[in-house]
């Protein structure tokens, strides 16, 4: 699971939040939404990568516990869906409210399952 989490699904989800909303600088404001081709495919691909991997973390081997891990697993799958299609659609809004839609599940899933899990020997 941390090598999915590390390798796979935050790489993907850090390209969703970095293409969302604004930063407000001194110097003014930068919108963080794609404006190439290139950027939005990029976001796309990211989405893809989310949704898919919350199909992967509903696989027998994976699953914790089948309801709670599942529910967080499927709230995966559609806030990439919803993430894809906002990229696909060029929608900025849209990809800002599915950035937060994804936190939220990324959130719950690790107040739940790791932020309390005891830590083994080894673990940082």
């Amino acid at each position: 699971m941390r090598e999915t989490m590390r390798l796979v699904l935050d790489p993907a989800a850090d390209v969703i939040w970095s293409s969302a909303g604004a930063i407000v600088t001194e110097d003014g404001i930068e919108d963080l939404a794609p404006t190439t081709e290139e950027g939005w495919l990029r976001v796309a691909h990211a989405a893809a990568v989310v949704a898919e991997s919350g199909n992967l973390l509903m696989m027998p081997t994976q699953a914790v516990d089948r309801e709670d891990w599942t529910e967080i697993s499927r709230g995966l799958v559609r806030a990439g869906v919803r993430a894809r299609d906002a990229a696909e659609a060029r929608d900025a809004d849209a990809l800002f409210e599915a950035g937060g839609r994804l936190y939220n599940v990324c959130v719950s899933c690790h107040q739940q399952y790791w932020v309390n899990r005891p830590v083994r020997p080894g673990e940082a």
